[in-house]
């Protein structure tokens, strides 16, 4: 008989989970063999004899900070902790999506996404449009006005309404930037088309990538120009160069009418990447991010434009994001199948302080949970989206929901997933549950 088959393991199960969900604490030996799963049967089974009407659910198990995602005789090994020991094992809710919701179709291929706002969903098109989902299900606006792609979108006041309306900026392989504003409580039998009140032209490429300040009072763009933009999200005649007014068509339509627009220049440019920035990031007032296909990541001073810190990865990098504690954490991802994690607070090294490697194909996007330090997302040209913990280096799910390649990701509600891929399809995975 296999000597780690009839071993036994003393444990001793906690959690911070409510009342219903908790288990006693008393010390018990279980198989050594069990993994996660065989643990959650015997959690579920303690919680069962107290709580009849329980409903058996997965869970996962945390000792020292770290998931365990291994048999436990193999873990305690790995680690180095007797076996001897009562193990405290902390169970948590597994995360993965419980629910696909029916899929939001487009034109084309979907290319970016905003799930900040809890009542509204943002998704930019190949077909030149920008959409507006209430609730996740139904278009009430389109934004019109690029004679290209747009590559990404964002809500300016993140879910905040202004007057009983919301603000978004989109960017556009046509070399621009456009501002809308749309009415949250008009609700028609057909979307309502939007055309944009302020227009940005000045990048000499397409816009790749844009990201709101945290005052909400300006945005950069990263473009394949090699430069990094920022505008002014106010402005007025009163502006003087900063700002015209032009006669603009606000849709595609060559007959349609005519409305006034204020065109707005960059305030200032930031240079020093020699290719394509594919990612910004504008986490804290003073400080940027940018990621671009020159295989770097830079940090930059917001007030001056002056880069305070760089570091090359050997791969051209697609997305970008900040998180974990105190946002003090950069994710990237790009040419081969990598979601790394860095930490510029750590003085003598660029390695990498987490890396993910399940996907297998490039990865397209990256984003932090907005309210956790450890979870985060990752989409990829595999097709799909992985969530991950910072506690294993195992994806908590790989959700499937697109065809083709998943072009971009978010979080949206905190329990939720969307993505959009090339699919032409919008789709959301609901009832995730993050501890």
């Amino acid at each position: 008989m296999d000597a780690d088959a009839s071993r036994q393991v003393r444990v001793r199960f906690v959690t911070k989970l409510p009342p219903p969900l908790r288990a006693p604490t008393t010390a018990i030996a279980v198989p050594a063999e069990l993994s996660r799963m065989g643990l959650s049967e015997i959690v579920n089974s303690l919680i069962l004899s107290a709580e009849p009407d329980h409903q058996a659910q997965p869970f996962d198990f945390i000792v020292d900070g770290e998931l365990v995602r291994m048999p436990l005789h193999q873990f305690l090994l790995a680690k180095g902790i007797s076996a001897e020991r009562v193990l405290e094992l902390e169970y948590v809710k597994a995360v993965a999506p419980k629910k696909q919701e029916q899929p939001l179709p487009h034109d084309d291929w979907v290319s970016a996404v905003d799930g900040s706002n809890p009542r509204f969903l943002l998704t930019g098109c190949y077909d030149g449009l920008a959409r507006i989902w209430k609730d996740g299900a139904v278009c009430t606006q389109v934004l019109e006005g690029h004679s290209g792609a747009v590559t990404s979108a964002s809500f300016i006041n993140k879910g905040v309404e202004t007057d009983g309306s919301l603000h978004v900026v989109t960017g556009s392989k046509d070399r621009s930037l456009r501002l809308f504003k749309f009415d949250t409580s008009v609700t028609t039998d057909s979307p309502k088309q939007i055309g944009a009140y302020k227009f940005f032209p000045g990048h000499s490429s397409s816009v790749q990538s844009i990201a709101v300040d945290p005052s909400r009072n300006m945005i950069c763009s990263g473009s394949w120009d090699t430069k990094i933009k920022l505008w002014e999200v106010e402005g007025s005649e009163e502006d003087g160069d900063a700002v015209t007014v032009k006669k603009r068509r606000t849709n595609s339509d060559a007959s349609g009418p005519e409305e006034s627009q204020l065109e707005g220049s960059a305030s200032s440019t930031f240079e020093g990447h020699s290719q394509c920035v594919s990612s910004v990031a504008w986490p804290e007032q003073q400080t940027i991010y940018s990621a671009s296909w020159d295989h770097s990541v830079r940090q930059w001073d917001a007030q001056t434009g002056k880069e305070t810190w760089n570091m090359f990865c050997g791969k051209a990098l697609n997305c970008l994001d900040c998180g974990g504690e105190g946002s003090s954490l950069i994710a990237a991802g790009g040419s081969d199948p990598v979601l790394r994690v860095w930490d510029p607070r750590k003085p003598g090294t660029l390695a990498p302080v987490f890396q993910f490697s399940s996907h297998s194909s490039w990865i397209s996007a990256c984003k932090w949970h907005p309210s956790s330090w450890y979870h985060l997302l990752s989409s990829s040209f595999d097709g799909k989206v992985m969530l991950w913990d910072l506690r294993t280096a195992w994806p908590l799910a790989s959700v499937d929901s697109h065809s083709e390649k998943v072009l971009c990701a978010d979080w949206w509600k905190g329990d939720s997933v969307i993505s959009g891929g090339a699919d032409s399809k919008l789709c959301i995975s609901s009832g995730v549950e993050i501890a």
